[in-house]
């Protein structure tokens, strides 16, 4: 059970370093090992515990190790990345998604690259199953920026808009839930206030919780 335990481990630190490296720019330009190593590393482990993890992955083709610094290779370390972000048992550790696992995640949802035989970053949100609570929110944080960017929101995401994104990768009731769940973790803020153009199914795609005023915006906190 242990020996499974540390494959599994080790194939979420694949991903993560992967992911760490895309969002550096490393499929276009070597990124310096301290500026990965800062990203990559867990509290209370040192470089020399991700050894393996890097050797593996200079093996596999996925990266190129140098004496200054990592490359991402592509199109073999964006199939590896791609696999393991659509892994069913892929999740971050913690209660709180750092900003830039968001922000990468953000950019990979919002991309996609013909080279890798799947729908590539959109499969993210469109083609997976989200099952946790620690994907949905960093699932929920990518949408929101990107509905927030491309939208000029002004911080204030509607609720529908942010559902509808997702759409059915994850139940009604566990969307309901874990937002609420995000709040109470203060990473949003859910908040009532008419939006333009509320329809009837527009109010069914916000929020409602018991005792409250409806909540139709969400205001990220982290």
């Amino acid at each position: 059970m242990n020996a499974g335990k540390n494959v599994l481990q080790d194939t979420q630190d694949q991903t993560r370093l992967l992911l760490a490296l895309w969002g550096l720019g490393g499929a276009k330009q070597e990124v310096k090992k301290g500026q990965l190593t800062k990203r990559v590393i867990s509290k209370g482990k040192k470089v020399a515990d991700y050894k393996h993890i890097f050797e593996e992955l200079e093996k596999q083709g996925a990266i190129t190790i140098s004496k200054t610094g990592y490359f991402l290779t592509s199109p073999k370390g964006l199939e590896v990345l791609g696999e393991g972000l659509r892994s069913g048992d892929f999740q971050f550790e913690g209660t709180i998604v750092g900003t830039w696992v968001a922000n990468a995640l953000l950019q990979w949802i919002s991309q996609i690259d013909p080279r890798v035989g799947i729908s590539g970053p959109v499969n993210l949100v469109k083609g997976v199953n989200i099952t946790s609570y620690e994907d949905f929110k960093a699932v929920v944080l990518a949408v929101y920026d990107k509905l927030n960017q491309d939208y000029n929101l002004d911080d204030l995401v509607p609720i529908y808009r942010i559902r509808r994104k997702i759409g059915e990768q994850v139940s009604r009731e566990s969307f309901n839930t874990w937002l609420i769940e995000m709040q109470a973790d203060d990473i949003l803020q859910l908040i009532t206030g008419e939006i333009p153009d509320f329809t009837f199914d527009k109010r069914e795609d916000s929020i409602s919780i018991a005792g409250t005023q409806l909540r139709s915006y969400a205001k990220r906190l982290i």
